[in-house]
């Protein structure tokens, strides 16, 4: 399985499917942001942690930070609303999100809910040009998050765990243009490299090298369909030794070489992703 880190530059991004535009289909990733999709018609299977999840219409989808999540169809046609929140805009309640996970992240039937449709409808309709945009951020997620928490049952993490993976993550995420290795983990971090490898393999489900070029390969996509910087010149800001090693790495994990991905995102110039 490939792995995407999102590095988030924002602390609120909403969107929804433009029209049936943009479908809800996506590789695995992982973020520190709190994830919320909205079905509102249609179905999409969700793994989250590699749990399967069948998102229906009318249920809420709720990610905690730093879970390995993807979406697969299911039915062609499906609209939703998709929330990307940092959790310290709601300090009082981070720390739920960070040390605990649910036992399901779904809330079925949450279109019947009508105190949680309200705030999903006027967080969806938020503006960053309104007078107190900050303030109704922080007050609707306060609200939101707190509707979510109260429907679902909150399993506590490994307390030691649970700020390994963050450590680990946000270290590989600042530095993943350097070279990098378990054993420069293990000086840097103080941490075994054997504990930092069973994170990978057991928390996160990918291997250490697949983890960091999956952040090397996020970061070369950006800058290929922003810049028309060489792709020599790309592989090797994004991490890469040798041209040879990133062409290697760029078609295992997108199935087509970098100069292909430019030129297919010129041509089309309609490539979803979220926000980084």
């Amino acid at each position: 399985m490939r792995v995407e880190y999102e590095i988030k530059s924002s602390d609120y991004f909403y969107r929804d499917d433009g029209g049936d535009k943009v479908k809800l289909w996506y590789g695995a990733h992982l973020h520190y942001h709190i994830e919320l999709v909205y079905m509102q018609s249609g179905e999409v299977d969700a793994y989250v942690d590699s749990e399967l999840y069948r998102i229906r219409c009318g249920d809420f989808l709720i990610i905690f930070p730093n879970k390995v999540h993807r979406f697969e169809k299911v039915t062609e046609h499906h609209s939703y609303k998709l929330f990307i929140i940092n959790p310290d805009v709601c300090p009082e309640l981070a720390e739920k999100f960070l040390g605990f996970t649910p036992e399901s992240p779904v809330i079925h039937g949450a279109d019947k809910d009508e105190r949680l449709s309200r705030i999903v409808d006027s967080l969806s309709s938020l503006s960053p040009d309104e007078e107190y945009y900050k303030l109704n951020l922080q007050g609707l997620t306060t609200s939101l998050f707190c509707e979510c928490i109260k429907r679902l049952k909150l399993i506590g993490n490994r307390a030691e765990d649970s700020h390994a993976v963050r450590v680990v993550v946000d270290f590989c995420s600042k530095n993943f243009k350097r070279e990098l290795s378990l054993g420069i983990l293990e000086d840097e971090l103080h941490l075994s490299k054997y504990y930092i490898s069973h994170i990978f393999s057991g928390k996160l489900g990918v291997s250490f090298n697949d983890y960091v070029n999956s952040l090397r390969i996020s970061y070369a996509c950006r800058k290929l369909i922003s810049t028309d910087m060489s792709v020599t010149k790309i592989g090797e800001i994004s991490g890469f030794s040798t041209l040879r090693t990133f062409n290697r790495a760029f078609y295992k994990q997108m199935n087509t070489s970098p100069s292909e991905y430019r030129k297919n995102y010129l041509q089309s110039n309609s490539i979803a992703s979220l926000p980084v």
